[in-house]
């Protein structure tokens, strides 16, 4: 195990050494830097994605970040390190507002990333499809593949970690004191620390408003593929609890599950991204 551990640390220090050029326009290895346009919510914006082509027939994977996250985080550049390794494809971007994309992050909205997401992948995927979302990431994979199956797409398995589908309205306005909905409704914002990132955390009354109309946790959540959930004991952002509701809710699909017992809601530990990618070699198998 010790061994493994090591050798993930090396291989994500490797990744996070290579540096992105300008003047090339590429990354020093097989992801390229490239920004598509979109329009999402009636507002064009480039969007900035990050593409491994694959070398083997194995599944494409496509990484979906969490809420405020970019594409540049510890566990989304060992994924694509180990893609490379493997052959895989991999399938990066940063949502409108977030990271190198344009758009402006209050002006989001789960409808907006959701579109913009749907957009990276009919450019870019071809063939069976892993989709890998962290946090809000595993909400949106589960409306992506609800789109997905109205086209007749199905995807080939969805690894979520700590997902956090329905948070708007099943997480985070139950836990606001009434001066703070107060200022959602009235203000049409609020700002509050964040204990993940320098910036505050930013949220709107559209979020929240746009939020109730992509709930799945409603019991007629279906995503065609298997699923595989890992979730931190000690989460406080998205309690485990919220992650046993999906796999209960996920009845007709098969799911397995895995409680980190000492793992908070990040998960990215050499030991969490080490068994990240230990499940998701078994779900491409």
């Amino acid at each position: 195990m010790l061994g493994h551990a090591k050798a993930i640390r090396a291989a994500t220090a490797r990744f996070s050494s290579t540096i992105f050029s300008e003047k090339h326009g590429k990354f020093r290895g097989q992801c390229m830097l490239q920004f598509i346009d979109v329009e999402s919510g009636g507002q064009p914006h480039k969007i900035a994605v990050e593409h491994a082509p694959r070398s083997s027939e194995a599944p494409g994977i496509m990484w979906l970040g969490g809420y405020r996250s970019d594409m540049t985080g510890s566990k989304a550049q060992a994924l694509a390190h180990w893609c490379a390794g493997q052959g895989f494809s991999c399938l990066r971007h940063d949502y409108s507002g977030h990271g190198r994309s344009g758009g402006t992050f209050a002006d989001g909205c789960i409808s907006n990333w959701l579109e913009g997401s749907l957009a990276v992948f009919d450019r870019f995927a071809s063939g069976p499809q892993i989709l890998v979302g962290s946090s809000m990431g595993g909400w949106i994979a589960l409306l992506m593949a609800r789109e997905l199956a109205t086209r007749g797409i199905a995807l080939h398995a969805m690894l979520l970690i700590a997902p956090a589908p329905d948070f708007t309205e099943r997480l985070l306005w139950p836990s606001l004191n009434d001066e703070q909905r107060r200022a959602i409704l009235e203000q049409g914002y609020l700002e509050e620390p964040s204990q993940y990132s320098g910036e505050p955390n930013l949220y709107t009354r559209k979020l929240f408003e746009d939020g109730r109309r992509n709930l799945v946790l409603d019991g007629n959540l279906r995503t065609h593929c298997k699923v595989h959930i890992l979730q931190g004991r000690q989460d406080t952002a998205v309690p485990w609890t919220h992650a046993m509701e999906l796999a209960a809710q996920l009845f007709a699909d098969p799911v397995s599950m895995t409680l980190v017992p000492d793992g908070d809601h990040r998960l990215s530990r050499d030991q969490d991204i080490e068994l990240m990618l230990r499940v998701l070699a078994q779900l491409a198998a």
